[in-house]
């Protein structure tokens, strides 16, 4: 199994899964019954309109330009969605840049414009080779817009990761917890979750005081209160930065 490391914007290596010609095949599969489903249902609209067109010529043109949404499908769905269309979201699979960076527009229009190439040409085949011999998986169009296709399955706990689950009305506490690295919150996180889960005062004591002194402050909590609102107010600016 492929995997790729993905940097967030808190400089956290996530891995995630490469995609294959499975899931893919199936997504693009799905966007073709709803592309189907769509251009029917167009269809049986222009064919009630006998009642008042009756120019063969006004309903084609009709019917083209209610049907041309259909042609742009994809790319309009990966630049709305964020890299995903429909049959993507179903599958949980999505487009991203291999550098972790988010997807251009510029990217996924490469992307697109070379499905001649990958999908429409040979029946799919130099696509799906493409895509069999590639290291990263990618088809002809990953390849020249700097793009894989990831799993975005949910694999990792926000427990497992410096981040912290905090509201938008969160308001901090301690302002100079930038003083810390995020190597340093990775400790403390890792330390703090192993010690409360074994009520390790101890060692929660221990974590405190070694904050408190790079730090230099001072506060009423309890450890556990204390230890969880520097990890919270971390997020909170390092997330705003």
């Amino acid at each position: 199994m492929s995997n790729i490391a993905i940097n967030t914007a808190q400089n956290v290596n996530l891995d995630y899964k490469l995609i294959g010609v499975g899931e893919r095949l199936v997504a693009f599969l799905i966007d073709g019954l709803i592309l189907i489903a769509y251009l029917t249902i167009m269809e049986n609209l222009v064919s009630f309109s006998d009642f008042f067109i009756t120019d063969n010529w006004t309903k084609r043109g009709i019917l083209g330009l209610i049907t041309l949404p259909a042609l742009f499908y994809s790319l309009l769905c990966h630049v709305l969605f964020s890299g995903q269309t429909i049959g993507k979201m179903i599958m949980k699979i999505k487009v991203v840049r291999y550098d972790g960076a988010p997807t251009e527009w510029h990217n996924l229009l490469v992307r697109w414009m070379l499905r001649i190439i990958d999908i429409w040409l040979f029946f799919a085949s130099i696509g799906v080779m493409s895509i069999l011999l590639s290291d990263k998986k990618q088809r002809v169009g990953d390849s020249a817009a700097g793009t894989v296709v990831i799993s975005v399955k949910q694999k990792h706990k926000i427990t497992s990761t410096i981040l912290e689950d905090i509201t938008d009305d969160y308001e901090p506490t301690f302002n100079n917890v930038t003083l810390l690295s995020d190597k340093d919150v990775r400790i403390i996180k890792e330390a703090f979750n192993i010690s409360s889960r074994s009520n390790d005062y101890k060692t929660l004591k221990l974590i405190r005081e070694k904050i408190c002194g790079i730090l230099q402050i001072d506060s009423d909590m309890f450890d556990k209160e204390f230890i969880d609102t520097i990890l919270k107010d971390y997020n909170y600016y390092t997330q705003r930065m």
